[in-house]
């Protein structure tokens, strides 16, 4: 697990980052939408990064995205967890739990208050997660097509002490 690395990606990863979330999307038979709610892979720098917001990668030794997760800047104090996804082989090996610390850590560094996401019911473990984290459900300010859950977290409440204990 160690030589796994979290890293800022870069506009020369969009590539591999669309490839590891439409490839899981499809695997939980959700539709990628390149055009529409996906169109900020395909300018990982100007969606996030320039905005105030950031996009990470799960990289293997080999240098390969096997995970992604970015946060969106909604307004001042909150921000949006967005395209959280993990290669199937990396599952169930705490590598989740890496990525959503690393994401909180990132959010408080960049002055955030409250964390959001939108999520589909079909991907369980990713809600389950999100749960053990503390996030709470509430209703999306804004809906799309793959979207039928979302949760919330008060960074202000958040105790990085008992991160991923809860049931």
């Amino acid at each position: 697990m160690e030589n796994f690395q979290i890293r800022l990606a870069t506009n020369a990863d969009c590539e591999a980052i669309r490839a590891v979330v439409f490839s899981i999307l499809r695997e939980y038979g959700l539709t990628p939408d390149p055009t529409g709610v996906d169109a900020d892979l395909a300018d990982i720098e100007s969606s996030y990064l320039r905005c105030g917001g950031s996009f990470h990668v799960l990289v293997d030794p080999a240098g390969q995205v096997v995970g992604t997760v970015g946060l969106y800047p909604l307004d001042a104090g909150r921000c949006e967890l967005r395209k959280m996804y993990l290669k199937t082989e990396c599952r169930g090996r705490g590598f989740g739990k890496r990525l959503l610390c690393d994401a909180i850590t990132c959010a408080r560094e960049l002055g955030f208050t409250r964390i959001e996401l939108g999520t589909n019911s079909v991907l369980q473990a990713a809600s389950r997660l999100y749960e053990s984290f503390g996030f709470r459900s509430c209703e999306p300010d804004h809906i799309s097509t793959r979207v039928d859950r979302a949760y919330y977290l008060d960074l202000a409440e958040y105790d990085s002490e008992s991160e991923g204990s809860s049931p």
